[in-house]
């Protein structure tokens, strides 16, 4: 980790994190990190005011969202966090927490996530020096753009919040990030996991050949071009895409249904091959395109997602898997993961929580996190070792 940065500076204000419901987990674990690292840091201004509270045993702020019988909620902060650089941490997709309506379980949906966010940044009550908002999968991300009359949730939820005096935004693979222009004068961050993602993909398969004749990165659609254009550049492979043809003469379940996939690029014969996107949600877009690859004649395929939603289950993956359509699923733990995909033989975790952490640390300083943006050479590093591991053996 780097450290001479921050024996040049002083921290913004006492560092606090409030980690949601949703996101206890993960902000647990980023907690340890930041306090494992500020005891063995050893500052050369430490004793001054500007460090009061630097070196804690835990910066976690105990906040709560109790609800009443209606359903209704208040956002309650049980401790003061009067002049923090504060980070909240909250996943809108968890939908295993529930609450009560009238005697009725109702699972929480990313509305009730947001509102609680909303009810705890509005019980700080402006006294915090700064306020910065993790929101790993962007609330209403996919409703970025009007293609006819219909609302724009995303632009307006990122209003909201920097209206309520959020100072800075931090997401993860948005879906597009040009919705940041709905708030041009506040920071709003997207920060990509491929460094995580070629972490956990060479650390968990040793047997890779690492170069064009022998891998593949392809993106399932047009959107997701940017993202494999990155991963392929840093591994020097070669990259190809699908593009999605639907029939617009009909709309089911909300959307026109996909005719077929139809591919652009090289011969993937014989090739290990890795699939991108930002979020696998159904599925059925990934292994389309994976049985697409198989017929191509492709060798071993891993598909790679920010977030893995699974929303209709993992029935259709354990076939996959079973019938030797896919060799292994990566995806990040920015958001809830059921017990049931972390136990699956064919699921690999790209763990984030030291990332948040070296974000936190790092903006609490108030320091440039460019290099967390941008890991090239600490990809180029990783795969250099691998290789060399690899020669070695």
């Amino acid at each position: 980790m780097p450290q001479e940065k921050f024996f040049e500076t002083i921290p913004v204000g006492a560092l606090g994190i409030v980690a949601m419901e949703s996101s206890r987990s993960i902000g647990e674990k980023v907690n340890e990190y930041i306090v494992k690292w500020r005891k063995e840091r050893e500052h050369t201004h430490a004793s001054t005011i500007a460090f009061a509270g630097y070196e804690r045993d835990n910066y976690l702020i105990k906040t709560q969202c109790p609800r009443f019988g209606t359903g209704e909620a208040k956002g309650v902060i049980k401790e003061s966090v009067r002049g923090d650089d504060l980070y909240i941490i909250s996943d809108v997709t968890n939908y295993s927490l529930t609450y009560k309506v009238c005697g009725q379980t109702n699972h929480m949906s990313p509305d009730d996530h947001f509102a609680d966010l909303k009810r705890v940044i509005a019980a700080v009550g402006g006294k915090a020096r700064r306020i910065t908002v993790i929101m790993p999968f962007l609330y209403e991300s996919r409703q970025h753009k009007r293609s006819t009359r219909e609302s724009l949730d995303c632009a307006l939820a990122l209003q909201e919040l920097t209206n309520m005096g959020v100072e800075s935004i931090i997401t993860f693979d948005a879906h597009d990030p040009r919705v940041q222009n709905a708030i041009p004068l506040k920071t709003f961050e997207t920060v990509m996991p491929t460094y995580q993602f070629i972490k956990a993909l060479l650390n968990n398969v040793p047997d890779l050949t690492i170069d064009s004749d022998h891998m593949m990165v392809i993106s399932p659609d047009e959107g997701a071009m940017g993202r494999a254009v990155y991963f392929a550049t840093m591994l020097g492979l070669d990259m190809g895409m699908f593009y999605k043809r639907r029939d617009y003469s009909r709309i089911v379940d909300g959307r026109n249904p996909i005719i077929a996939h139809e591919f652009l690029g090289k011969d993937v014969e014989g090739k290990d091959v890795v699939i991108l996107d930002d979020m696998i949600s159904s599925g059925e877009s990934m292994l389309d395109v994976a049985t697409e690859l198989k017929k191509r004649k492709a060798n071993r395929i891993f598909l790679c997602s920010t977030f893995g939603l699974f929303t209709n289950g993992l029935e259709k993956f354990d076939k996959a898997y079973e019938d030797g359509l896919i060799y292994r699923v990566i995806t990040t733990n920015l958001i809830y993961q059921t017990e049931e995909l972390l136990s699956r033989p064919y699921y690999l975790n790209a763990d984030m929580s030291k990332y948040i952490a070296l974000l936190i640390d790092t903006l609490n300083h108030d320091c440039s996190i460019s290099e967390f943006l941008s890991p090239t050479n600490r990809i180029q590093n990783f795969v250099r070792k691998y290789k060399e591991n690899q020669t070695n053996q």
